[in-house]
């Protein structure tokens, strides 16, 4: 059972604030609000209201009955060094509250989006075997080896849920299941779209490749996303079998075409033996004295946005069975106003 503690414990805990903290905006002592979270004192209506202005959540967030638990064994953080215990917890509930409405949403319409894991043996013995996995993942999925228009889409039409975090600059993403086979993926919201796309792949790696001991599994993940963005066979249609340089122009045409980083190509060209080493170490100095290995030159990829939530909820809006105020709670936002056609 999902109890009012609970709930005002999670909210704490994605607003990123510490017991004194939250007291310090409430006008309580930290001991109140301890109580409140372990049940054994409850707050009356005008301290609730205060809770919610306090931890950033409407007031209909406490009384939500969907509770879900990511699996500890299975979580996968990626994250650098400076992402401490606090931003960590921060994420966490913000993904595990991103998640409830996802569930809460999907059953109004009693319609979950099951996640059928592929068939394909995804054991990796070796890095340049992963280059077949993400073709064989791409000809399950029915992608073929064109550009991936929207990856977010894609991943939530397979029954990967999918949600976008505030996180900060030490978090890259995180991949869990929950419910014994039912996937998660966050990544950082407000970043370059080629970025989030190449954590939702890399994330996608770590839920499903079985690596063997010995390889390293970020490198493992790092190689499958770049195969699964840009497959071999399109990268060597666009660059051909050998180069002795790449410009970077054409590599900011190729990020926009595919949604992958200038320097992800970069990768692509040498894991493939398309550019010699010192090709590759040529480039990446270039990159370095121009200030492009920070940020990348010219426009920016637009970041992608998941739609599933949003789309069912405004369907339930439209078919009355939730109030405004409900969907608005759902969505985590103000609703989209319509402006009425002229009579």
């Amino acid at each position: 059972m999902v109890t009012l503690g609970d709930r005002i414990k999670l909210a704490r805990s994605k607003a990123g604030l510490s017991l004194r903290a939250v007291a310090e905006k409430v006008g309580l002592s930290h001991t109140a609000i301890s109580k409140y979270e372990r049940g054994i004192d409850t707050p009356n209506s005008a301290v609730l209201l205060r809770l919610a202005d306090a931890l950033g959540v409407r007031l209909d967030f406490f009384f939500r009955q969907v509770r879900v638990e990511l699996e500890p064994e299975a979580i996968h953080y990626r994250c650098r060094n400076r992402f401490g215990e606090k931003a960590r917890q921060r994420v966490h509930g913000e993904v595990i509250e991103c998640l409830e409405r996802y569930l809460e949403v999907e059953s109004l319409f009693d319609e979950p989006a099951p996640f059928l894991k592929p068939v394909a043996d995804f054991a990796v013995k070796g890095l340049d075997e992963i280059e077949n996995l993400a073709l064989a993942l791409r000809e399950e999925w029915d992608l073929g080896t064109d550009p991936i228009d929207n990856l977010m889409a894609v991943l939530e039409d397979k029954g990967v849920r999918v949600c976008l975090v505030q996180g900060d600059d030490g978090f890259d993403g995180l991949s869990a299941w929950f419910q014994g086979n039912c996937p998660i993926i966050a990544v950082q919201r407000g970043v370059p779209g080629d970025r989030q796309r190449f954590d939702l792949a890399h994330e996608l790696a770590h839920l499903l490749l079985d690596v063997s001991p010995g390889i390293d599994e970020e490198k493992a993940a790092h190689r499958f996303a770049g195969a699964f963005l840009a497959p071999e066979p399109a990268v060597r249609a666009e660059l051909g079998e050998r180069r002795r340089a790449l410009d970077p122009y054409e590599l900011y045409l190729l990020k926009h075409k595919y949604g992958l980083s200038m320097q992800a190509w970069m990768h692509r060209a040498r894991d493939l033996g398309i550019i010699r080493e010192d090709t590759y170490q040529t480039l990446c100095r270039r990159f370095s004295r121009m200030g492009w290995r920070k940020q990348e030159p010219w426009e920016q990829v637009p970041e992608e946005e998941p739609r599933r939530v949003k789309q069912l909820v405004y369907r339930a809006l439209a078919e009355d069975e939730i109030s405004r105020s409900r969907a608005e709670e759902l969505l985590g936002e103000p609703l989209v106003e319509v402006v009425s056609e002229a009579a």
